[in-house]
């Protein structure tokens, strides 16, 4: 059996050093493990000895079995932090993970629905007014006009939401505060009275039918179901209403430097991947518009 234990130390350090969400934690222990099994290594000596070509050829491997070049990119990226972490502890003297060539990583353009598509009349028939209906028209809601990730909106707590604004903790626990319309403020009081109705007294604004705090699949559940009914989108999880967010903002005129504090990035290069959306709408209307480019 591979000697697991050895994570015990490092994901503690993610945790505490660099401040990483569990599910970011539980991420990185998950590529550590598979690749123990691989090496098929016995102890934590043959794990400081392990070299390059040991990780190259794991990597290979998961090419070879379909996985897909992004997901390889955030397992190697694993090794090499925990090699990282041995390194710093004076463990090992070098990294072996550090020379690897990765794969050319394709970025594809978001998916992201169209603006008729999550419009309100035609969202509307989806959700009743029940505690069930109220509650999940506001989960789509939050994602679409907040841009929040699914983890960030399962944290939101009752305290952090204000008449005109939402306090979000991002990752590494990075606070951010996100404006919202009177009419979202609306519906958030009518869910507030429903739950209150129900005697839920949950610290989390978001919570089960049966009053305890949503989780990662309930919420995949019922954003997969929704976007199905109402959309065309081939995927269909609660990321695409943050990419749907992000792109509709930008076809309607906010920068870039505004987008990146409303989505919570670390880095402007993050953002710009939404500009190839905001292009190809920018060339539609063009092509149509010109003299030169309208179509007959």
């Amino acid at each position: 059996m591979a000697p697991f234990f050895m994570l015990d130390g490092f994901l503690s350090f993610l945790r505490s050093e660099k401040r990483y969400s569990e599910h970011t934690c539980v991420a990185y222990k998950t590529d550590l493990e598979q690749f123990f099994r691989f090496i098929d290594v016995n102890n934590q000596d043959e794990i400081k000895e392990v070299q390059l070509n040991l990780i190259r050829s794991w990597m290979i491997d998961l090419l070879e079995n379909d996985y897909k070049t992004k997901s390889v990119h955030r397992k190697i990226a694993s090794i090499r932090t925990f090699y990282k972490w041995l390194q710093r502890n004076g463990e090992i003297e070098s990294n072996p993970a550090q020379l690897i060539r990765l794969p050319k990583l394709s970025v594809s353009p978001p998916s992201f629905a169209r603006v008729e598509e999550v419009a309100e009349d035609n969202l509307n028939p989806l959700f009743d007014e029940s505690f069930e209906g109220v509650r999940d028209r506001l989960m789509f809601e939050l994602l679409y006009q907040m841009g929040v990730r699914s983890s960030e909106l399962i944290g939101i707590l009752e305290v952090n939401v204000q008449e005109g604004s939402v306090k979000v903790l991002g990752k590494r626990n990075k606070e951010r505060i996100i404006p919202i319309t009177k009419k979202l403020s609306q519906l958030i009081k009518r869910y507030r009275s429903l739950k209150k109705d129900l005697n839920f007294k949950n610290e989390f604004l978001l919570v089960l039918d049966n009053g305890k705090k949503i989780y990662p699949k309930f919420v995949y559940r019922k954003i997969n179901n929704y976007l199905s009914r109402a959309t065309e989108l081939s995927v269909k999880s609660p990321h695409v209403l943050r990419h749907t967010f992000a792109t509709h903002m930008l076809n309607s005129g906010a920068g870039l430097e505004v987008l990146k504090e409303l989505l919570g990035h670390s880095n402007l290069s993050a953002t710009q991947v939404y500009t190839h959306n905001s292009f190809s709408q920018l060339t539609n209307i063009y092509s149509q518009s010109h003299p030169r480019g309208a179509k007959k």
